[in-house]
């Protein structure tokens, strides 16, 4: 007979085996679903810097979204959905780097604003408004420096990119960069991070309270739990987080008194990327600039989804 330490050894050793046989399950799961969702829907076409990925939803004026850190043409989609229903077509690719976009030997702001343009080509869209959120701010803000004649108007969106009084985190140390370049490349790592902490990953990577989250409404809570789970695959977007790392870490200044185009910011004061102040900039710097702001609400906008979604269709209507 089997003594009680054994007996007690034995059992918890099955609960173990059982417990972990019921998270390898549950991301098994979550990756086959994430795998499907970027499996549908996109295309790609031939650029001058490799092959771009992008999707077309809705009818009406084009506008093209490029999306932020993290993202691809499904996160392009997904913040576009209200303007989708406002009656646009929303033309949504994936930056460098990003699921079935090649990332490039200068995988660049300018290079990608480039593709963009024979992305457009390839559609048969001559000129097009851009909005660029988060990172994706600094592509779209090259699109419209070096292609005025292709960029109706530019929409930054909680930009990442360069103002002199913005706050940047500092750069990682060597030991904290490959943990983090071994995580992104770890589609389980990621998924257990998600699935134990994700608090913590709101407050990090979505720059917002999750205190903010916790009070909002069901479905903006839905939202930003999407935007998070909408990472994985994380393996597929590695390149291009990374890049977007260097790219919007230390952000370069452009000449935004350059930009010819109609240009509209928003931001949120509690953004912990602090992108506010490169709101700010744009607005002062850009020839008859607009500024939309609100208090609260964080990186992802919580509680404002709808109300960003009417500034950029009342901006673009106006026009």
């Amino acid at each position: 007979m089997l003594s009680r330490r054994a007996f007690l050894t034995l059992g918890l050793a099955g609960v173990v085996v059982a417990g972990g046989g019921l998270a390898w399950s549950s991301y098994a799961s979550a990756m086959r679903t994430a795998r499907d969702r970027v499996a549908r829907g996109s295309k790609t076409v031939p650029t001058r810097h490799g092959v771009m990925e992008y999707a077309v939803e809705g009818e009406g004026p084009p506008i093209l979204m490029i999306h932020g850190t993290g993202g691809g043409f499904d996160q392009g989609l997904a913040f576009s959905r209200r303007l989708i229903a406002a009656g646009y077509r929303v033309i949504a690719p994936s930056r460098f780097g990003y699921l079935r976009s090649e990332m490039p030997s200068d995988p660049s702001s300018e290079n990608q604003a480039d593709a963009f343009v024979d992305l457009l080509d390839a559609l048969g869209v001559e000129r097009v408004p851009v909005v660029g959120g988060s990172a994706g701010a600094l592509s779209a803000t090259a699109f419209s420096l070096r292609h005025p004649d292709r960029c109706a108007a530019l929409v930054a969106l909680v930009p990442a990119s360069y103002a002199p009084d913005r706050s940047l985190a500092p750069p990682p140390g060597a030991l904290t960069e490959l943990i983090i370049t071994r995580a992104l490349r770890s589609d389980f790592l990621f998924w257990l991070g998600l699935a134990t902490a994700g608090s913590a990953m709101t407050g990090a990577l979505l720059a917002t309270d999750p205190a903010l989250v916790a009070v909002a409404s069901a479905e903006e809570q839905a939202r930003a739990k999407a935007i998070l789970w909408d990472i994985l695959p994380v393996s597929a977007r590695a390149d291009g987080l990374l890049n977007d790392a260097r790219l919007s870490g230390n952000p370069a200044p452009m000449p935004l008194a350059d930009i010819t185009v109609p240009t509209l910011a928003i931001s949120l004061d509690d953004d912990r990327f602090d992108t506010i102040a490169a709101a700010r900039y744009i607005a002062a710097e850009v020839p008859g600039a607009k500024l939309v702001t609100w208090p609260t609400g964080g990186h992802i906008y919580i509680g404002h989804d709808a109300d960003v979604a009417e500034a950029i269709d009342g901006f673009l209507r106006g026009l």
